[in-house]
């Protein structure tokens, strides 16, 4: 029987004084989406069966590269993040599974595994870490990883990510990503070309490790660490990348990882395109790579992307499957409250994204009428649809509220009270 860190009980009573309201808003919405000739309970079912994988490192407190914060009751190891990776999963009903970092997570894979089913999870993509340095580790990632001048450090980073997608396969895992912060912080540093080579050719020796059922994730990202080049800096060069490694090579797309002004959601439908799109870690930025709570700057542009993924959707775009995770960090709230909102914000904008009248807005396009396809777009935009994943919550066991019911269960006093305060103020982003 699968267990719940937060008692039924609880979500029960808290769903209870909010159900009567609820259904009221939900018929309301039901009248207004049929005269649209939309069914409510097709969305709130296609609502349900969406998920987002939660990532370990994100249920900790984040940090900058000047300080860190620690919170109360922060998991002491891989152990107590999926205990709260499943707090989120109790009261959203959409965090099916936990993406782990290795070594950050490591520990024996069959525990691991075991961990994750007591409480009815599962687990996503793996991710590698040669950005920074380990203890016991030979050769430093100081200058690079996989494209390091050094053959022995390249070796080295490649077989972190070869045990990586070994620990994959005992824990059901489908997928392994792979960033790296390898580039240069002054001009004439790197030879851009040799360091791509290098790159290429051990990511080639990764790709070739691949189980016939996985696919690799490569994820581009503007700056930092390396802040004058980076090997792998837009989606552009991502996309070359999964085109030289083969069919089970595709390209991640992090919503921060983009300039301000980039057209990310144009970037989406290329990727989709040439079927190379491979997924995302869902965030939200301000002026670079900022790994803010996911729709707290700038919801429609969330909106936007799930627009181009819909349409794929229905369009039957052969090989479309990509893989949805939160990819956050947390410096001034509590990581799992930040978790479950945004989670949250993801199926809002899939729920929108499923309202848009595809017909009209496809005529629009047809006639060349900029305003009314906007208008289209806005139209399913500015659609309230709190009421359908506040259903789709309490018909799959969740909360109607998920901020207000764990606020109201203490998991983080009860936390804080069995699990050592963190003191360390060290920076670094987790």
């Amino acid at each position: 029987m699968t267990e719940q860190p937060i008692t039924a009980d609880l979500v029960e009573r808290e769903n209870a004084a909010r159900e009567t309201a609820l259904k009221r808003d939900y018929e309301a919405l039901g009248e207004q989406l049929d005269r649209r000739g939309i069914s409510i309970d097709a969305i709130r079912d296609r609502v349900a069966a969406f998920g987002v994988a939660v990532p370990s490192w994100g249920v900790g407190t984040g940090g900058t590269r000047f300080a860190r914060f620690p919170g109360p009751g922060e998991p002491r190891d891989i152990f107590d993040k999926i205990e709260d990776c499943a707090v989120i999963h109790q009261l959203t009903r959409a965090t099916p599974t936990i993406s782990l970092h290795i070594p950050w997570d490591k520990a024996e894979p069959e525990k691991l595994r075991q961990a994750a089913e007591r409480f009815g999870l599962a687990f996503d993509a793996m991710n590698s870490n040669t950005f920074q340095d380990h203890p016991g580790q030979e050769h430093s990632y100081k200058y690079g990883s996989l494209s390091h001048t050094d053959a022995a450090t390249r070796r080295q980073a490649v077989e972190h990510n070869l045990e990586c997608i070994e620990i994959g396969k005992t824990l059901g895992s489908k997928a392994l990503t792979v960033w790296i912060g390898d580039g240069s912080n002054f001009p004439g540093q790197s030879d851009f070309a040799r360091a791509f080579e290098r790159y290429l050719s051990s990511m080639k020796e990764v790709y070739a490790a691949l189980p016939d059922d996985w696919r690799l994730f490569t994820e581009h990202k503007m700056y930092e660490p390396a802040f004058y080049s980076t090997v792998v800096q837009d989606w552009g060069t991502n996309y070359m990348i999964a085109k030289e490694l083969g069919p089970k090579a595709y390209c991640l797309v992090d919503l921060g990882h983009h300039a301000p002004n980039v057209n990310i959601e144009m970037i989406v439908s290329r990727l989709i395109q040439f079927g190379k799109l491979g997924g995302f870690h869902f965030n939200d930025s301000k002026y670079g790579d900022d790994d803010l709570d996911t729709g707290s700057v700038d919801p429609y542009r969330l909106f936007l992307v799930f627009n181009e993924l819909v349409g794929a959707e229905l369009r039957n775009v052969a090989g479309f499957d990509p893989a949805h995770m939160l990819d956050q960090s947390h410096n001034v709230t509590d990581p799992i409250e930040s978790l479950m909102v945004s989670a949250t914000e993801v199926t809002r904008a899939f729920a929108q994204a499923l309202l848009v009248d595809r017909k009209v807005l496809a005529d629009c396009q047809e006639e060349n009428d900029a305003l009314m396809a906007s208008e289209t777009l806005k139209t399913a935009f500015r659609t309230d649809v709190g009421p359908i994943l506040a259903m789709a919550r309490l018909k799959s066991g969740g909360a109607v509220d998920p901020v207000v019911a764990y606020r109201a269960s203490g998991y983080r006093a009860k936390a804080a009270a069995e699990r050592p305060a963190i003191t360390g103020t060290g920076g670094g982003i987790v």
